[in-house]
């Protein structure tokens, strides 16, 4: 059973920081001007890996008042953070006043050393993604318009229905991102949207080896996601980060990525055959575009805003045709 064919769609995440709100928000409106379909803020506080972050939810709400087509959504919530009610009550209030253009995306939490800054205990990931399985019950049951108990593990409600509702049916998009067993696996069960990572986490790192973003790496994880999806398989809408760049010289510049990545043993075709990568020209990576929909089912790509020029030439090639 393969997903349901879907149009491909793109989303950025928010990398780049004004120093002023205007300057932010100038930006958040290129983003839309782009043909861009999502703006994605992450949710960490410290400033390393990625480089000093907005927060996600008031972020989110700020992009969606000043656009009117761009979707906005959280790459990803980290579940520790905050309460799944209190989660629940933002994704509402953000998809009611962005009038039905919000994407929740939330994950089990991974930065270890974030942890820590914050005195929050970092327990074993299968704790973690646990108690991200409990608030996704819940989050999705709030979402829907239920009064919801519950006598949990992690989580006690009693009698607790949101104040206000979404204004996407059955409730806004979930996304659950992931590149681990378990997390594809909880995925498949409960997401609207899999996250799949092209690398996955490791002892609270961030892992890059090349062997994780290999074709047989992804249908390794698109057979988790099938086996535990079952029949919701063919509804589930698959994204993974991706690496665009527009270039009129395919080998030259991947052999550069290889070398900024620190790959070894890898050659510039196997890069290139990688499903997440895409450098050629707009009309070559398009049909990488089509081919990786048709053998893998991958549908919604998300790369950094710091490469928003060259996205933007895949979208206007992608809608041409």
């Amino acid at each position: 059973m393969a997903p349901t064919p879907r149009r491909l769609r793109f989303g950025v995440v928010n990398e780049v920081v004004h120093e002023t709100a205007g300057g932010w928000l100038g930006h958040v409106r290129r983003v839309e001007e782009s043909g861009a379909d999502t703006i994605l803020i992450r949710d960490h506080l410290a400033a390393g890996p990625f480089g000093p972050q907005l927060a996600p939810l008031a972020a989110a709400s700020a992009a969606a008042a000043h656009t009117s087509r761009l979707r906005v959504g959280t790459m990803v919530l980290s579940n520790d953070y905050r309460h799944p009610a209190l989660v629940a009550h933002e994704a509402a209030t953000i998809d009611r006043i962005s009038e039905g253009r919000f994407e929740l995306g939330l994950g089990a939490g991974w930065l270890a050393g974030e942890y820590q800054q914050m005195g929050i205990p970092f327990e074993p990931a299968r704790t973690r993604i646990a108690r991200l399985e409990e608030a996704v019950q819940i989050i999705t049951a709030l979402l829907a318009g239920q009064t919801v108990t519950v006598h949990g593990a992690h989580y006690g409600i009693e009698s607790l229905a949101l104040p206000v509702a979404a204004i996407q049916r059955p409730r806004p998009p979930l996304l659950i991102g992931g590149g681990g067993p378990r997390m594809l696996a909880l995925a498949a069960r409960h997401a609207d949207i899999a996250g799949i990572l092209p690398a996955p986490i490791r002892g609270g790192q961030d892992s890059d080896d090349p062997a994780d973003r290999s074709p047989a790496a992804l249908r390794a994880k698109l057979d988790i996601l099938q086996s535990a999806a079952g029949q919701r398989f063919g509804d589930l809408e698959l994204s993974t980060f991706a690496t665009f760049e527009v270039t009129g010289h395919r080998r030259r510049d991947t052999e550069a990525l290889i070398a900024r990545r620190g790959w070894h043993g890898i050659s510039w075709e196997q890069v290139c055959a990688m499903p997440s990568v895409f450098i050629g020209s707009a009309g070559q990576i398009t049909q990488d575009l089509h081919a990786r929909r048709s053998a893998y089912g991958l549908s919604y790509y998300v790369t950094t805003d710091h490469a928003l020029d060259h996205l933007a030439q895949v979208i206007e090639c992608v809608g041409a045709e």
